[in-house]
Formats: structure tokens, sequence, C-alpha cells
């Protein structure tokens, strides 16, 4: 089977065009709702969203709080559609993320923190969509048509689109020059080679990714792909949390993989990744700093909050690899369709 013989690896292809696509597309419309947002001087960002979107929203969160200092909080849509509960979110603002915009729960969850004060803004890949019309403000993020169930460019424009609004918002410069110059950046992670860590999972049922900070999110987002295309057991955990119970589970030759990035946690991920390879495990990480633990290929974004997104690129191209040398379909996972319409 040729590299592109899959939708998702065609579309994990596009992803430099669509980042590109997305900053030069949208660059004013993210300048406006920048300042709009910092007009609104919110004490509070809520976001709403599930599944991979769910995973973009956890990574902005970092960002947010890494950046701008303002504490991110996700809000629940049970809370909303099931237990009929009514948040108080005066002062705050509300990123809801979904790449179609059409999940009942999201957009009711939306309209309900409009409805309680927030300034709401729609993250997503469908302009003309409920969750569009529920919001006061829209975000483009222009990724194209996604026919691979499995989300990947519509899951980094999600990310870098938060960022660009980020950066506009608290007047950024070094993060919007750092998104300018992502698009070749994230081609040339596309071809890193992590075959290594492949050999290591083979036809083990589970493993850990780890990771810290923007990381963790990118890490969650991983392990969320291997079971949707691999239909294999992946837990992600912060390099902290592991070891606080999950460690146990980790034996001889358990495949552990630590996505670190060049930022402020890199020298405690290739710690955790040493102290793991020490017990036995087949632990692989993306830095040169682990001394017993393997080293993955990775590219720098060139910024320490952009950094987690190359490392994604270079994942997403080593999960369909995989899940083929599995002889499985990764656009079409069992019991999964595009669109997933929860209440």
């Amino acid at each position: 089977m040729s590299p592109a013989a899959t939708f998702m690896r065609a579309e994990i292809a596009e992803i430099p065009d669509s980042v590109a696509v997305l900053l030069e597309g949208s660059r004013d419309r993210l300048a406006a709702a920048g300042r709009r947002l910092r007009a609104a001087n919110p004490a509070l960002i809520a976001t709403v969203a599930r599944g991979s979107s769910d995973h973009a929203a956890t990574y902005l969160k970092y960002a947010i709080e890494l950046l701008a200092g303002v504490p991110v909080a996700s809000v629940g849509p049970s809370v909303v559609t099931i237990y009929g509960a009514k948040p108080r979110l005066r002062d705050a603002a509300c990123f809801a993320i979904s790449q179609s915009g059409r999940s009942p729960d999201l957009v009711a969850a939306a309209s309900a923190a409009h409805d309680g004060g927030a300034l709401t803004f729609a993250v997503t890949n469908t302009p003309a969509s409920p969750l569009a019309a529920a919001c006061d403000e829209l975000v483009d993020i222009m990724a194209g048509p996604e026919r691979s169930v499995a989300a990947t460019k519509s899951f980094v424009n999600s990310a870098v689109a938060g960022l660009a609004l980020l950066g506009h918002w608290i007047g950024d410069d070094d993060l919007l020059a750092a998104l300018e110059s992502l698009p070749p950046r994230i081609a040339a992670a596309i071809d890193c080679d992590w075959g290594a860590f492949a050999e290591a999972v083979g036809a083990r049922p589970s493993l850990f990714i780890l990771g810290r900070g923007p990381a963790l999110a990118i890490a969650k987002e991983a392990a969320l792909k291997f079971k949707e295309t691999c239909s294999l057991h992946a837990e992600a955990y912060s390099t902290a949390e592991v070891m606080h119970g999950p460690v146990s589970l980790v034996g001889e030759a358990f495949p552990v993989l630590v996505l670190a990035a060049r930022d402020a946690a890199e020298k405690s991920c290739a710690e955790t990744a040493d102290l793991l390879a020490g017990r036995g495990a087949a632990v692989f990480a993306t830095s040169d700093l682990p001394r017993r633990a393997g080293h993955l290929p990775f590219v720098s974004a060139g910024h320490p909050i952009a950094d987690s997104l190359a490392l994604i690129v270079s994942f997403y191209a080593f999960i369909e690899a995989f899940a083929r040398r599995r002889g499985l379909d990764p656009d079409r996972p069992a019991n999964l369709k595009k669109v997933t319409e929860t209440r």
C-alpha cells in the first residue's frame, strides 16, 4: 500500500498548506476577534468540546494559562443538557470547539455560556453550522474537507487558530511570528521516522503516552488515535501523574511514548523516561536528553508553546502507517463515524 493510499495519509500531507491557508485567510478576522477579547478582559476562559476538539481545548488551556495568566476550565456539556444547570460566566469568555459544529450538546452548552454572560467563540470547520450561529464570534479554522474519520488537520488547525487568537489577544508578536513559520516546520515533522517505537509496541495490547504542559494535551490526542485507528488500548498521563499509581502497570518491555517539547518541562520528561526505562519498560522520547530511554526524531516549531504541534504531526504520520501495518483501515475505524451528535 502506498503512503498516500488512505484519506488519513493524504490529509496529514495537507496539514502544512492547511495551516498556511488558515493563517493567511483568517488573519484579519482573528486579529479583530483578539481585539474584542482584549476589550472584554475576561477573568476566566471556559471551553466546551469533545474528542479531538477537547484535546485542542486542553492544549489551548495550557497556552492561555502560560502566556495570558488567565485560568481555563472545561465545562461539561452534560451539566447543561442532562442536569439542566445554568453556568454563571459573567466576565468570562467561552471557546466552543467542534469540527462539524453540529453536536447538539455542544451547541446547547455554548448557548448556555452565552446566556450566562460569557463572550462566546465558535472554533469550527463549518461556518454555516448551529454552533457558529449560537456564538458571538466565528473562528473559521479553514481546514477544508476531512474525509477520514480520524481528525488530523482539523485538530491542528483548531489549535493554530486558538493560538493565533491568543497571540492577537495579548499582543504576543513572538507567538504570532512562530505561527507564520509553522507550515515548513510541520512539513518536515511529517517525515520523522518513529519506526523504532512501532517495533516496541509490536502486538502488545496496551501502552502509555506521557507528556507535560501543552504536550500532555498532545499525549491525550495520541492515545485517542491509537484507540480509534488501531483498536489498541493507550492511556495518556502527565509525567508526574503516572508515578501516582499507573506506574504499577509498567513492567518489562511495556511500551511508553514520552512526548517532550522544547520547553521548561523537557528535563522532567526525560528524567521520567529514564526512570521507566530503568524498570525495563520500552521507552522512547522525543528528546535528546534521556540517557537510558530511546530517542525519536523531532522538529522544533520555534516556540515553546507551538513545539508540541510538530510532535502531533509526526505522530499522525506514525499512527497511520502503524494502523496499516496491523492490517487495519485508519479511514474507517470500527463503530465510529465522522460526525458524532451527542445530547
